[in-house]
């Protein structure tokens, strides 16, 4: 089998969605996904989306931003993210996404884990639902743009050096050659690698898999971040995030004995040292969260999702505090690409959180995650756009019985390379 389009999307979380808004509506673009269209990490996004609340905040949001990131952030990356965040915030209510308000009606904002100041938009506790539903739905109405679900990419084509598109999997295990102009890598993050991961199980770092068999650059690949606070459980699987957005306003850790021992908003890293600390500490498996400190009716409105989960697990967090542990929860590090969202082998772009343009340097600061993946997707389609017509298309058509197995040593490697580092964690 073999199917031809012009721009090739690999992933459906809101860098894939949000690149194939940005491109012309009179190219044709196709995006696939291994899995369904709405079962991205992007869609488990809690907390809410960073949002430069004004001029005088560039500075103040700058440094937090640098700070968490241990000052190994691309500068100029920073100012990029930073100074288009306002125009994002914009496109996606354009889009119909529906941020919390104040009561005249202007944006409400929250505040999380080592930010200055309360600079984050959200929608309840379901903010990447929120934002990720508009952007399928959005994506639906284009003509331009076909979807593929339940389709793996398990390796790209190369032909001269460049990337001509990719070689994908059916279920039933048909094969199946798609050929690009341009591809752009979305594929998410790693957590499908960990035994203790607030990701889809599903995203097990196949572009990252690809990037290492091609010589293509990597950056950061040992930089993972742990999540401080999931809600605890003795079952394997995925762990169910207990936003940074409830610490931010205002709930605080626990140790054994019912006593603070933390500051709740420094950076993610630190507040999960500092649990693990405790746990060793103490002999437990995990601390406690206490959201006594915030008001039953805010905990309600703006937590509802949580409240329930939590509910539905046995923990009323309106009476009583529940058992959180740490757990991967986001990769720093990936393909490295510039500010255009270029990789090292040309026409192949990467986006989201399986790219690197150096925003989020060794920790990402909360809520930039969704921010820095719109904004870089963006760039990705508006590069494309520019560059398109002086691209010459390359007939390039491969042996599909040469790649039945292909993937399963490169995929191999990296998920050996992903144990190491998790054991060193």
């Amino acid at each position: 089998m073999k199917d031809t389009t012009d721009i090739l999307i690999v992933g459906t979380g809101v860098a894939g969605l949000f690149s194939a808004l940005n491109l012309p509506e009179d190219k044709n673009i196709l995006l696939i996904t291994k899995s369904q269209i709405d079962k991205s990490d992007s869609f488990l996004a809690q907390g809410g989306i960073c949002v430069m609340y004004d001029e005088s905040d560039y500075d103040a949001y700058f440094e937090d931003t640098m700070r968490a990131g241990h000052y190994e952030n691309r500068k100029e990356s920073v100012d990029i993210m930073l100074r288009s965040s306002r125009e994002v915030i914009d496109e996606l209510i354009g889009y119909g996404v529906d941020f919390a308000r104040t009561p005249d009606g202007e944006l409400d904002f929250t505040r999380e884990a080592a930010h200055s100041r309360p600079r984050i938009c959200y929608h309840e506790d379901i903010t990447g639902k929120e934002i990720t539903s508009k952007l399928i739905a959005e994506v639906k109405t284009r003509k331009n743009i076909r979807i593929t679900e339940n389709l793996e990419m398990i390796d790209i084509t190369v032909c001269d050096g460049r990337c001509t598109g990719i070689v994908a999997r059916y279920p039933d295990g048909t094969m199946t050659q798609i050929s690009a102009k341009y591809t752009i890598l979305a594929t998410g993050g790693i957590g499908g690698l960990f035994n203790n991961s607030t990701n889809y199980a599903h995203l097990t770092a196949d572009a990252i898999a690809i990037a290492l068999k091609h010589g293509i650059e990597l950056e950061n690949p040992d930089y993972v971040q742990i999540h401080p606070t999931t809600l605890y459980s003795k079952t394997k699987g995925r762990r169910f995030l207990i936003s940074e957005s409830v610490r931010g306003e205002g709930a605080v850790l626990l140790d054994k004995n019912m006593e603070r021992f933390t500051d709740e908003l420094q950076p993610r890293d630190t507040v999960s040292a500092a649990i693990w600390k405790q746990m060793k500490k103490d002999n437990t498996h995990h601390v406690w969260l206490s959201m006594a400190p915030i008001p039953k009716d805010d905990i309600l409105s703006h937590f509802p999702h949580i409240y329930k989960h939590c509910l539905k697990e046995g923990y009323d967090v309106t009476k009583e505090c529940i058992p959180v542990v740490p757990a991967q929860h986001y990769f720093m590090g990936g393909i490295k690409v510039d500010k255009y969202s270029k990789t090292t082998m040309p026409n192949l772009y990467a986006a989201g959180e399986t790219s690197c343009n150096g925003v989020h340097g060794k920790n990402r600061l909360a809520s930039n995650s969704l921010l820095e993946s719109l904004v870089f997707a963006k760039r990705a389609a508006l590069h494309i756009a520019g560059e398109f017509d002086n691209c010459e298309a390359i007939d390039h058509t491969v042996n599909l019985d040469e790649y039945i197995d292909c993937d399963k040593d490169y995929k191999k490697i990296a998920r050996t390379e992903i144990e190491r580092i998790e054991n060193n964690e």
